[in-house]
């Protein structure tokens, strides 16, 4: 019967977060980005430590797969988070000319 439940909340929540992030409008997806680097980077640390604890061979094998998803999604949500910034520094401001906004972009 509770694996029956968990089933239900797995599932719940699964859809409550995809209607959620669905709404998200596109100014506010960098900080959500950065935001959930911060969350992927604790769940790095506790993929560590079920990895390293000696808890047994199945706590090491798996712990070394969630070390491996959770660096997988640190590396990229920061590789997005990158990307996305750096789409915003080329825009003008309003009644600034182009010399202006290459002047002010600081160099590579």
């Amino acid at each position: 019967m509770i694996q029956i439940f968990q089933l239900y909340v797995f599932i719940l929540a699964g859809f409550v977060g995809f209607i959620i992030i669905q709404r998200v409008p596109p100014l506010l997806h960098t900080p959500l980005m950065s935001a959930t680097n911060a969350i992927s980077g604790i769940s790095l640390v506790g993929a560590i430590v079920a990895a390293g604890g000696q808890y047994g061979r199945v706590s090491t094998i798996l712990g070394f797969f969630a070390v491996v998803c959770a660096a997988t999604n640190v590396t990229a949500g920061f590789l997005i988070t990158d990307r996305m910034l750096a789409m915003f520094k080329g825009q003008l401001k309003p009644g600034q000319s182009k010399d202006a906004a290459a002047k002010t972009e600081p160099a590579k």
